[in-house]
């Protein structure tokens, strides 16, 4: 076990080059039982889930190679096995991704119950109905069965906007027999860079961006390779660490096309930032005040699917909101779990009134005291690490392997900012 002793207080400043967006890379690793040719994926991110995904891989026969700073060569010849293995799967919530490449590829999967942060219940249904209406018989005793003579095109109507259900229907129809249309589709930048892949690949999607996407099935693909995109989850992170501790920042290939609802939100708790170019500039000066709604009523920050606030940012928000003036509703309308870290917000010092599992108030701005705190999942945990560096005196975050599923040597990032962050062992 590892944990982060955190000394808080100090502005930062510098430039940041966040790494590769981990919810583009994992189904794009995914994918890659889809053809038997060679493809290459660069910007990988150097995380604990991006790990777990290629041991998965490795584990089916896939042959994994990393060939170059942070460039990952994979070709699946054959897939010697359709059982996966339940520890490696337990480990990682994106193992779901393989359902639809591996029907596709094989006709047959066998997966454990996935893994993942704990942040309420993740539902797989949409995943099973996407399945099963391309064809697939479904067994769930003792995990996901999944069994198909053949993949048939047909018109889906997906019963939640699922991002990892729109990706695992989007490979399985690319190698199904005719024409799929997937209606309520997820839109986020993640699963429009799978299309794109995929499209590199020969396969025929259309609908890019939108919530409608057909899908005309082909008899094969072949190789190709693509580039990840910047994370803009931790852009946001960045943004937000920016503010908190009146620093400046640069952060460099930023990705300011999908920033659009972050910015809204952050400016609405007073945060403002500039975008040269394909970067985006923070600067030290924030006014840092929640800006009311007409009539002076009590704003709210949400999140919903893309192009909405991404409910990955919910957390880091929640921190910023605790250093703005003025009061803000964050109603968290996803995950039923993900607002229970406010506990160790408030035990920080932060004015919180946690409403139910889905809704709190945060009345700020409050001067953050160090604690010693534990990491639930990706998301609070680098939401603590802010709350963590803005506070005065010493933070000891522990369960940071939490963390380092979602983000990439965060405390060299840091520490290279001027931080006064350590991983020690325990």
């Amino acid at each position: 076990m590892e944990k982060f002793i955190i000394e808080g207080g100090h502005s930062l400043k510098g430039t940041v080059v966040p790494s590769g967006n981990k919810n583009a890379a994992l189904p794009i690793l995914a994918a890659s039982l889809l053809t038997d040719a060679k493809i290459v994926v660069k910007n990988v991110p150097r995380i604990r889930d991006v790990e777990t995904m290629l041991q998965i891989l490795a584990d089916l026969g896939v042959d994994v190679r990393e060939t170059g700073d942070h460039e990952w060569t994979l070709q699946a010849r054959e897939v010697r096995k359709t059982e996966l293995d339940p520890e490696l799967c337990g480990r990682v919530r994106a193992s779901i991704l393989l359902a639809g490449p591996m029907l596709a590829r094989c006709g047959r999967v066998k997966l454990p119950p996935p893994g993942g942060d704990v942040i309420g219940r993740r539902r797989v249904d949409t995943h099973l109905m996407a399945m099963s209406a391309l064809g697939a018989a479904i067994d769930t005793d003792g995990g996901y069965t999944m069994e198909a003579n053949g993949l048939h095109g047909q018109d889906i109507f997906l019963d939640e906007a699922s991002v990892t259900a729109t990706e695992n229907a989007l490979m399985a129809a690319c190698l199904a027999e005719g024409t799929t249309i997937i209606r309520n589709a997820a839109s986020e930048p993640h699963v429009q860079a799978l299309a794109h892949f995929l499209n590199g690949l020969g396969a025929q999607i259309e609908g890019l961006g939108s919530n409608t996407m057909t899908v005309h099935g082909v008899t094969g693909l072949h190789g190709g390779e693509c580039t990840i995109a910047s994370d803009h989850i931790e852009v946001g992170s960045f943004i937000g660490l920016a503010a908190v501790t009146r620093s400046e920042l640069l952060i460099k290939n930023a990705v300011p096309e999908h920033l659009r609802m972050i910015r809204l939100v952050f400016e609405r708790l007073g945060v403002k930032v500039e975008i040269q170019g394909q970067d985006v500039y923070v600067p030290r000066e924030q006014s840092l005040r929640i800006v009311p709604d007409v009539h002076g009523a009590v704003p709210k920050i949400d999140d919903a699917p893309w192009p909405a606030f991404p409910a990955d940012m919910m957390s880091v928000a929640l921190v910023v909101a605790t250093q703005a003036e003025g009061t803000v509703l964050i109603h968290e309308k996803m995950f039923e779990s993900r607002l229970y870290f406010v506990d160790k917000l408030i035990s920080m010092g932060a004015k919180i009134i946690l409403c139910d599992p889905h809704r709190a108030v945060v009345v700020g701005p409050s001067q953050l005291h160090g604690e010693r705190m534990e990491s639930p999942d990706i998301r609070a945990g680098m939401a603590l690490v802010i709350a963590g560096l803005c506070a005065q005196g010493q933070s000891i975050i522990r369960n940071i392997g939490q963390i380092d599923r979602g983000y990439e040597r965060i405390e060299e990032k840091l520490q290279a900012l001027g931080a006064k962050i350590e991983r020690v062992r325990e």
